[in-house]
């Protein structure tokens, strides 16, 4: 039994590397929807339906009780609705955004006290403009926390630019939405990375913000608590190790994509 990890194309990639070097015992599934990406662009509804389809292919064609949408707008858009249309019995779909909120907030998710004050007060948010209108973010850091200032920024141009490995212009485009958000908030305390894609160039978003802003980026922090979820329910995943990739794109294609975009070779099979 694997745990899933769906994303709308290579971004979920960091995720993945990040919970294969923290959990290599665990047999993970990698799909990813390159056909179809980025999903930062598109409506809600059309999100939610692609989202939906291809965590169920996971859950009943792949063995994967657990799936991981390591894809923040696609947790934006589907999460939460799918998890109150009702999830099969002994199936899980978990978010990116609670591991950043925990760590932002310095609270467990688990922690269902009231909202508190915290120790940021001024954050900066940096996603897909679907993230940003959809105000997820906003709206579960609100159940954790009051008196948070979140300044979002939807940073345009930039998943489509590391698909493409135009890393120069994806730097480029950093630069250029930091310089608009420090126009909206000069002093940020913090900078969230609220798309997968972004750990490729989080050096660039740090030179940009400053030394004195803090970064938060998702790798690190969703194979951690992947790692703590499974402590707490290891039946999600029993038995097998190794990673299989699968996408509704090319499968050379974005073979060779991967493969750039992680610096060892992978190979995709056609979902």
């Amino acid at each position: 039994m694997a745990v899933g990890i769906f994303d709308s194309g290579l971004g979920g990639l960091t995720v993945l590397s990040a919970v294969e070097a923290r959990l290599p015992e665990v047999a993970l599934v990698y799909l990813g929807d390159n056909a179809n990406a980025p999903y930062g662009v598109r409506d809600a509804q059309d999100i939610f339906v692609r989202t939906k389809a291809h965590v169920q292919r996971l859950w009943h064609d792949e063995d994967c009780d657990l799936v991981i949408l390591a894809c923040n707008t696609a947790s934006a858009a589907a999460l939460r609705r799918m998890q109150e249309e009702g999830v099969p019995k002994g199936k899980r779909v978990l978010g990116v955004f609670v591991p950043l909120i925990e760590a932002l907030t310095e609270r467990q998710w688990g922690d269902n006290s009231p909202p508190r004050e915290v120790a940021v007060k001024h954050a900066a948010l940096f996603a897909t403009p679907t993230t940003v209108s959809s105000r997820a973010f906003q709206r579960e850091l609100a159940f954790r926390a009051i008196g948070v200032d979140v300044e979002a920024q939807a940073c345009g141009g930039v998943v489509d630019a590391i698909e493409d490995g135009d890393m120069i212009l994806a730097e480029a485009l950093v630069r250029s939405h930091v310089d608009a958000l420090k126009r909206k908030m000069p002093n940020p305390q913090a900078a969230v990375l609220g798309c997968t894609h972004y750990p490729l160039v989080e050096d660039v978003f740090q030179a940009a913000l400053g030394p004195e802003v803090q970064v938060y980026s998702q790798p690190q922090l969703v194979a951690a608590s992947l790692a703590d979820y499974l402590s707490r329910h290891p039946e999600m995943a029993t038995g097998g190790e190794g990673v299989r990739f699968l996408t509704t794109g090319d499968p050379k294609r974005t073979s060779d994509r991967a493969t750039q975009f992680l610096r060892r070779g992978i190979t995709f099979q056609a979902a």
